[in-house]
C-alpha cells in the first residue's frame, strides 16, 4: 500500500517507534530511523519487515531537543528519498516527581523532546506534503494526552499539547491531502515503562510480574499491555484511503483507561 512512500519515525530505534516502523515497512514505504543507542538490530529488524518490497531503510542520529539538528534531518530524509510522505512523532522521555520538586531542566528537556521537536518536524515536512498533495502526519501522543496522572506534570502537559498540535495541524489542512492524528497508548511495555515496573518492585519488594500486574490494575481494565505491533496497524490505517477523511482525532489504545 505504500510502495514509494517514505516515512520518518522519531524514537525508532526501540519500543514504540520501532513497532510503527517495522509496520509501515511491511507495507512498503522506506523508513527513515532516528534515535539513541543500537542502531544495527532495529535497522536489520524493519528491513526484515519490508525485504519483499525492496524497500529502504535508513538513520538519522538529530538530537530531538535542538531545533537545527531536527532541521537537518528532514534536509537529509529529503535528499535521500525526495520527500517525508509520513511523519510518526514518537521520540519521548520521562520523569516522575511532584510539581514543586521537579527538576526544572527535567521539565525543560521533557517538553523540548516531547512536544516541541513535533512543532519543529511538522512546519519542516509540511511543504512537501503539501506540495504534493498527500501526507499523514501522526503523533504518538499518550492517555496521558486525555487524563492526568500525579507526578507526571512535565509529561502530561506535554502529551496535552501533542494533542491539542495535532487538532490545528488538522484544521489547518483539512481542505488537503495532508492529514494529521494523534494516537493515544495506554500502558505499553517499552523501555520506558519497564523503568517504572523495576521502580514499583523493587519500592515494594514483590516481583517483576506481580509490579506489572499492579501498574496495570491501577488504570488499565483489559489488565493487559498494548504493543508496538497494535499502535503499527493503528498507524498502517491513519496511512489507508479508508483514513483518507479521519483528521485531527486523538485515538486511545489504552484498555478502557480513559472509559472510566
Amino acid at each position: 500500500m505504500l510502495n514509494g512512500k517514505t516515512a520518518l519515525v522519531t524514537g525508532s530505534t526501540s519500543g514504540i517507534g520501532l513497532g510503527i516502523a517495522k509496520a509501515l515497512a511491511r507495507q512498503g514505504a522506506n523508513i527513515v530511523l532516528n534515535g539513541f543507542g543500537d542502531v544495527d538490530g532495529p535497522r536489520a529488524e524493519v528491513l526484515a519487515a519490508g525485504q519483499a518490497h525492496g524497500m529502504r531503510v535508513d538513520y538519522h542520529g538529530a538530537d530531538m531537543s535542538r531545533a537545527a539538528e531536527i532541521e537537518d534531518m528532514l534536509k537529509y530524509s529529503a535528499r535521500q528519498f525526495g520527500r517525508v510522505d509520513i511523519l510518526v512523532n514518537n521520540a519521548g522521555i520521562q520523569h516522575v516527581a511532584s510539581v514543586q520538586d521537579f527538576p526544572v531542566e527535567k521539565w525543560d528537556a521533557i517538553i523540548a523532546i516531547n512536544l516541541s521537536s513535533a512543532f519543529h518536524t511538522t512546519r519542516l515536512a509540511l511543504p512537501g506534503m503539501l506540495a504534493a498533495n498527500w501526507g499523514r502526519i501522526i503523533n504518538v501522543a499518550s492517555v496521558h494526552g486525555l487524563v492526568a496522572s500525579a507526578q507526571k506534570s512535565a509529561y502530561v502537559a506535554a502529551k496535552h499539547g501533542i494533542v491539542g498540535l495535532t487538532k490545528v495541524t488538522a484544521l489547518e489542512n483539512a481542505t488537503t491531502g495532508v492529514t494529521c492524528n494523534a494516537i493515544c497508548p495506554g500502558w505499553v511495555l517499552t523501555p520506558l515503562v519497564q523503568k517504572q515496573v523495576d521502580a514499583k518492585a523493587a519500592a515494594l519488594g514483590v516481583s517483576n510480574e506481580e509490579a506489572k500486574k499492579l501498574l496495570l490494575g491501577e488504570k488499565e481494565p483489559s489488565m493487559q499491555f498494548t504493543t508496538p505491533e497494535e499502535l503499527g496497524e493503528l498507524a498502517v490505517f491513519f496511512c489507508s484511503p479508508a483514513a483518507n477523511n479521519v483528521r485531527g482525532v486523538a485515538w486511545n489504545m489504552d484498555g478502557g483507561w480513559a472509559a472510566q
